[in-house]
């Protein structure tokens, strides 16, 4: 049966959290994921919404989805794609959901006239980064990813307040 890629709906708000929590499991930090909800519907169904979500369905469940966020390239003067998560249900691996939901977003790239799709893989996902290779996608080696949060955050921020 084929993949059907859709934009998400707010029914499907509990099995994209379920999906983020289990993928947040299999990235060894489960309790560094506080999503419920009530934030990601906020989020998706905002009135100018910055986070959008794919789903992706087999015989009429859903198999996998995409949750991403618009970028914006000073290179290249327009718009791109993050995407944030990539998850696909265990059941429903090796029947080209993840394909059909890059395909996807890919597709949103083009017809927007946006110029990338870009995402981050942890360097130890050895079947993610196998898969990855097969889309012509390139690592971005010679970048490093920088957060602040929690505490450094506040430290930051009072920072700016002070000066």
């Amino acid at each position: 049966m084929p993949v059907t890629i859709r934009p998400a709906e707010p029914a499907d708000v509990p099995t994209l959290v379920r999906f983020v929590h289990e993928l947040a499991a299999y990235e060894r930090e489960p309790e560094s994921c506080l999503l419920t909800d009530v934030l990601l519907h906020d989020a998706l169904f905002a009135p100018a919404p910055a986070v959008f979500a794919t789903v992706a369905e087999l015989d009429g469940a859903p198999a996998g989805a995409a949750i991403w966020f618009r970028t914006y390239s000073t290179w290249t003067g327009v718009h791109g794609i993050h995407l944030e998560d990539l998850y696909v249900d265990p059941a429903h691996r090796r029947h080209g959901v993840a394909r059909a939901l890059l395909a996807d977003l890919a597709r949103t790239c083009l017809d927007r006239g946006w110029a990338r799709l870009e995402w981050a893989v942890l360097d130890w996902n050895t079947p993610a980064l196998d898969f990855y290779a097969t889309l012509a996608s390139e690592p971005l080696d010679g970048w490093t990813t920088h957060r602040v949060d929690g505490e450094a955050l506040v430290g930051l921020a009072e920072q700016a307040a002070r000066d």
